[in-house]
């Protein structure tokens, strides 16, 4: 899922340490994640996605260098690099994490595992140029959400350097699921009652079953993809765009215009999927949510809305399935790790 840590949002009140170093645990022993004698290179970051340095370090990474930056959205390097090595210290792992504020080439050339995580994107030819032969690059999110932005895929292509994404779809892993709960929560942020609410769900992508189990176990009625005549016969009080940027582009002027129908005022929620919000001010008679357009791309809403325990599975998932694919592991259908 492709998202990212964001130092503003409202559930990175801290859980427990105990909590989120228990989920840490689980998920490691779950996946049967050992990153045993492997140098990870990921973030430092805040908030809940503070675990991935730990996580790798706790699975036994021989070391892990966590890079962060002054961002004016997730906070300064000091903010990342006290959040990471906090959780380290707690989880006894400390002495094999260190906190840098940029990729090294040093650093690169004895790297195992880079993650393609937000303080380390784009992972740039240079940065691929340096990387040993064996390295592989973790996606962190399932292989068809691949984004061009984040990753010169020519250049591994060239290299042989390979790309594991991950199935979150994997019992052992289980994001998607996380999927419903989200979007209830970012249409309940807008103002929303879902209980008897009548919903478009616009998806052309594997995230439309979870959606939409979340959205009808909230009380909603949800369609999917109506036709125009649909959406005019039923009137749904809100319209959730869920589809795939890389297969689409803004919905714009034209399309805006098609789905506002009557002009009877709906709420259009942005749950992942670009919206020319310029457009969106001048045709569309209802709400726009959330207020500020997510980066280009990106999902609207985060996983750590809903606490430590998604992130924390995302992470030790994009961790094993690189492990996986490092160790010449059989690549199965319905697997963990699956190649780009």
């Amino acid at each position: 899922m492709t998202s990212g840590p964001t130092l503003m949002a409202r559930n990175y009140r801290c859980p427990r340490m105990d909590d989120i170093l228990g989920s840490m645990h689980r998920r490691i022993n779950a996946l049967g994640l050992d990153l045993s004698g492997l140098t990870v290179i990921t973030e430092a970051a805040t908030g809940f996605y503070s675990c991935t340095a730990s996580i790798a370090a706790m699975a036994g990474a021989a070391h892990v260098h966590a890079v962060a930056r002054d961002t004016r959205r997730y906070g300064t390097f000091e903010d990342a690099a006290s959040a990471t090595l906090s959780l380290a210290k707690a989880a006894g792992v400390a002495d094999r994490v260190t906190v840098s504020r940029a990729v090294e080439p040093r650093m690169l050339t004895e790297c195992d595992i880079l993650t393609n995580s937000g303080h380390l994107r784009p992972i740039s030819a240079e940065m691929i140029a340096h990387l040993p032969d064996h390295a592989v690059i973790a996606l962190m999110f399932e292989a068809w959400e691949f984004r061009d932005a984040d990753l010169d895929l020519l250049a591994c292509r060239k290299r042989g350097i390979r790309v594991a994404g991950v199935n979150e779809r994997h019992p052992q892993v289980g994001v998607f699921p996380f999927l419903g709960p989200l979007c209830v929560r970012l249409l309940s942020d807008a103002g929303l009652a879902l209980r008897g609410a009548r919903i478009s769900l616009l998806c052309d992508n594997p995230f439309a079953p979870f959606i939409e189990q979340g959205l009808t176990r909230a009380g909603a009625s949800v369609a999917i993809n109506p036709s125009e005549r649909d959406r005019v016969d039923q009137e749904p009080d809100a319209v959730v765009v869920a589809l795939d940027p890389s297969r689409n582009s803004p919905l714009a002027e034209k399309e805006l215009s098609a789905l506002a129908g009557s002009g009877r005022e709906v709420l259009l929620a942005q749950f992942w999927g670009d919206v020319d919000r310029e457009a969106a001010r001048h045709v569309w008679p209802g709400p726009v949510w959330p207020p500020s357009a997510p980066p280009q791309g990106h999902m609207a809403v985060l996983l750590s809305e809903l606490g430590h325990e998604p992130v924390v599975r995302l992470q030790a998932g994009g961790l094993r399935a690189a492990e996986i694919v490092a160790r010449g592991g059989v690549l199965a259908d319905g697997g963990v790790a699956e190649l780009i």
